[in-house]
């Protein structure tokens, strides 16, 4: 009796009468005569009639039938290979086995099948589960600002790959915790439900504002087509206080609590290669928040978008294009607050300016706009000399750049033309070079020499040497 174990999609040698290899033939035989068998291997036409998952415990059945459903249409060995390796990613994808192994064997019959046929096969899924109780530690780098972040996770809580999950966040701005569940439809899981509660408490300097979050949300993304779709209730209770005692009128006036509601919808086209060094693909993504029909006092419609594009080039380079922008219109005749307004400037979108500081201000405090966009201009080539590749080496990029945007609010009783015109004046603009560090495919921290031009008065500038880190960058 013959077993192939697939953890790869290598072709692996059979053995058996039935299925047309003799063991003995497979020792010293000629060339010619293995390519006919390997021919023979590919092209017998095979049936799967039985497909069992072995270790399972709390893991539910039903759930992963409809991941190694496809199994059982497959026509040829080599197909059942790579239909079984398919199955394998997707029963890991769910993040409920630690490992999972595949054997195929000759098939010895079974309940459904009384007796085996003679091209007949089984194939076994081999498991393991995850803990009941799972427990992190790690960090993260995101908005120029690192976090320490310890979680307790039990996955799998019902048996059907749902997740209930505990985070505490403690970072150099932002400190948070927040308890969410998350459940997947069986047989999709991109399509899937979160809910969460949370607390934030963050400092932003820039503004001298101090910003405390409570709130809850509940989450549905699903696929469309090419798009991923997100939509989102969000209700967060929010304390605003000053930073500093040196905090401007303008930041004391915002100061109090608010209650905001908000129902908003995101759609994305994601075809590149990577999220940190794309090399070629492009990226839309799209998204709107309505806040105050749901309840609450902040009343705003916000729409912003983001578009990338990337070219890979000679000698490894790749050429890649962003455009970003945004508007935030004031509804019910109220003012918008500085925590819904954009904010622009620094090493992760306009570089060789302060970190969001660019646009109105007040005494030195940074406002925020109802209106923005920017656009940048990236080369990115392998290290000189390429130490370390293949290796290393390979985590660095140079960096040359050209950024540019404006930031500011808008007269919403004029026309179009009118805003476009006061979005077109007083452009900031910057370039420069520099060293680029991929960590993992979730961050990327950058060190650059800038040099900024277009400055307006009130601006905050870093001339020179600047540091970033981040997940999204422009």
């Amino acid at each position: 009796m013959g077993t192939v174990h697939a953890k790869s999609l290598d072709p692996l040698p059979m053995h058996g009468r039935d299925l047309g290899v003799n063991t003995d033939d497979l020792v010293e035989t000629p060339e010619v005569e293995q390519e006919a068998k390997q021919e023979i291997l590919e092209n017998k036409d095979v049936v799967v009639q039985h497909v069992n998952i072995q270790g399972l415990g709390r893991t539910k059945e039903d759930l992963l039938g409809y991941e190694i459903s496809d199994v059982f249409s497959a026509k040829n060995l080599i197909d059942v290979m790579k239909k079984a390796h398919i199955a394998r990613q997707r029963l890991l994808r769910l993040g409920i086995f630690k490992d999972v192994e595949v054997l195929i064997d000759t098939s010895e019959g079974n309940l459904v099948w009384l007796y085996a046929l003679p091209n007949g096969l089984d194939v076994i899924f081999e498991v393991t589960e995850v803990k009941r109780l799972a427990g992190s530690y790690n960090t993260m780098v995101g908005n120029n600002e690192g976090s320490m972040v310890l979680g307790l996770k039990l996955p799998n809580m019902l048996g059907r790959a749902e997740k209930l999950t505990f985070q505490f966040s403690y970072g150099t701005k932002e400190t948070s915790y927040g308890l969410s569940f998350f459940k997947p439809q069986p047989g999709h899981f991109e399509r899937n439900l979160s809910l969460n509660m949370y607390k934030v408490t963050g400092q932003f300097p820039w503004s001298s504002l101090k910003e405390t979050d409570r709130g809850m949300s509940a989450e549905v993304n699903f696929p469309l087509g090419m798009t991923n779709h997100t939509l989102k209730w969000e209700g967060v209770w929010r304390e605003l206080g000053c930073l500093a005692r040196s905090a401007s009128f303008a930041v004391r006036e915002e100061s109090g609590h608010s209650l905001k509601s908000a129902l908003s919808h995101t759609v994305s086209i994601d075809s590149r290669n990577s999220a940190i060094f794309p090399s070629r693909g492009a990226l839309l993504r799209l998204n709107q928040e309505l806040a105050g029909y749901t309840g609450g006092d902040a009343r705003f419609l916000k729409e912003d978008f983001e578009v990338q594009l990337n070219r890979r080039l000679f000698w490894d380079s790749v050429l890649s294009a962003s455009l970003w922008g945004g508007m935030l219109y004031p509804l019910g005749g109220q003012p918008s607050s500085i925590a819904d307004r954009f904010y622009l400037g620094g090493p992760t979108s306009v570089r060789g300016f302060g970190m969001y500081s660019i646009g109105p201000q007040s005494e030195g405090d940074y406002l925020g706009g109802e209106a923005y966009w920017a656009g940048g201009l990236h080369l990115y080539t392998p290290l000189p000399f390429r130490p370390g590749k293949g290796g290393f080496g390979d985590l660095f990029r140079t960096h040359f750049f050209l950024n540019a945007g404006n930031l500011c609010n808008l007269n919403y009783g004029d026309g179009p033309r009118a805003h476009l015109q006061k979005l077109a004046e007083c452009i900031r603009w910057s370039y420069g070079a520099g060293i680029v560090l991929r960590l993992g495919n979730i961050a990327r921290l950058e060190l650059n020499y800038c040099v900024p031009m277009g400055v307006q008065n009130g601006d905050r500038i870093c001339d020179g040497v600047q540091f970033g880190a981040g997940i999204r960058f422009l």
